[in-house]
């Protein structure tokens, strides 16, 4: 019987490893997310909680998909879960803070006739927003 009796001590400190390693990479995942969020807020001066909010609330996904967002599932807009790391926006507009929230509020302004309406987004409500976005990896 020892063979059982150390096979299952074996089989629990492989466990006991496993969920160490596990709860690791569980902690490294949320500090990046924290780490991002947190440079995504500062580049924008917006809230991305507040931003995250205002996606649902506005109806983005309506027409755009976003990871992590459920009702997101949106075939008429670009999926946005990478728009942090686009060159792009727009189809025109370097991909920076302003020009992203420039966007949010009127697009209309930047491409007459784009697809995306103008939804009466507020400067405020637009770096909330932005902060989210650039939240998307």
């Amino acid at each position: 019987m020892p063979f059982r009796r150390n096979s299952r001590i074996a089989l629990a400190v492989v466990t006991a490893l496993v969920a160490a390693a596990a709860g690791g990479v569980t902690f490294e995942y949320r500090h990046e997310q924290t780490q991002l969020r947190q440079r995504a807020e500062a580049i924008t001066g917006g809230d991305a909680q507040r931003g995250a909010k205002l996606f649902a609330a506005f109806g983005c996904g309506a027409c755009h998909a976003a990871s992590g967002v459920p009702q997101a599932q949106g075939m008429v807009g670009p999926p946005l879960d990478t728009i942090g790391a686009r060159a792009i926006i727009a189809g025109k507009l370097a991909n920076n803070p302003d020009n992203l929230q420039r966007w949010i509020i009127d697009p209309q302004a930047i491409t007459p006739g784009t697809a995306m309406p103008r939804l009466g987004v507020r400067p405020d409500q637009a770096r909330d927003l932005s902060a989210f976005l650039y939240t998307q990896t």
